[in-house]
């Protein structure tokens, strides 16, 4: 391992496969001999889970759309803090199902919120912390809300709001071509798996 750690994360619209994708990955890495730290957010502290909780409710009345951005910063702070930046200091490999980006997608291209605000707001929850990778899973809104079949609050968003998402995800990709890898999760598991591994690698300087 080297001093520092590295922190992959992985992003995408509802149902673009991240967790299916980090966790191969994962165990990929770890058969590599690599000290591998999965993780998400929220929720990826004890702190996180409650959090969580609250943004996913769907029986209580939606958050005002800045209390819910507060919410995923505070979530992060922590998660930066108690999970991600030990591990990092310790040389490990984090790999995290969900970031920043999603924060910029959701809560600055989605929900509208002033994006150079949201930016600002991030980098002091973050702490300094950034993603040495990104690797953007991206495929059709309907088609990953259709795969994702689940009943959270997000899911419940009109068509159009995850539109706005996925677009969102889209610039901040073109914006920093160095740091996002963009891979197209219509095609074959295995090849999409391939190419995730390509990615990380030469991330991480082994090719």
């Amino acid at each position: 391992m080297t001093d520092r750690g590295r922190l992959i994360v992985f992003e995408g619209v509802e149902g673009a496969g991240k967790s299916t994708h980090l966790q191969r990955t994962a165990a990929a890495l770890r058969a590599r001999g690599w000290a591998v730290v999965e993780t998400a957010e929220p929720g990826g502290t004890a702190v996180g889970q409650r959090i969580r909780a609250l943004l996913m409710d769907n029986t209580s009345v939606a958050p005002a759309p800045w209390t819910e951005l507060f919410l995923y910063l505070a979530d992060r702070a922590e998660h930066v803090a108690t999970c991600v930046g030990p591990a990092l200091a310790r040389g490990e490999l984090v790999l995290c199902d969900r970031f920043s980006p999603s924060t910029l997608a959701y809560q600055g291209y989605g929900r509208g919120l002033d994006l150079r605000l949201v930016r600002q707001l991030d980098e002091i929850a973050r702490q300094g912390v950034q993603p040495d990778l990104v690797i953007l899973l991206d495929c059709p809104v309907e088609v990953g809300l259709e795969r994702a079949g689940r009943d959270d609050r997000f899911h419940r968003e009109s068509v159009a709001f995850h539109e706005k998402v996925r677009a969102g995800f889209l610039a901040l990709a073109r914006e920093a071509p160095n740091r996002f890898v963009v891979i197209d999760t219509c095609a074959p598991l295995e090849g999409v798996h391939d190419q995730i591994l390509a990615a990380v690698s030469r991330c991480l300087g082994l090719d």
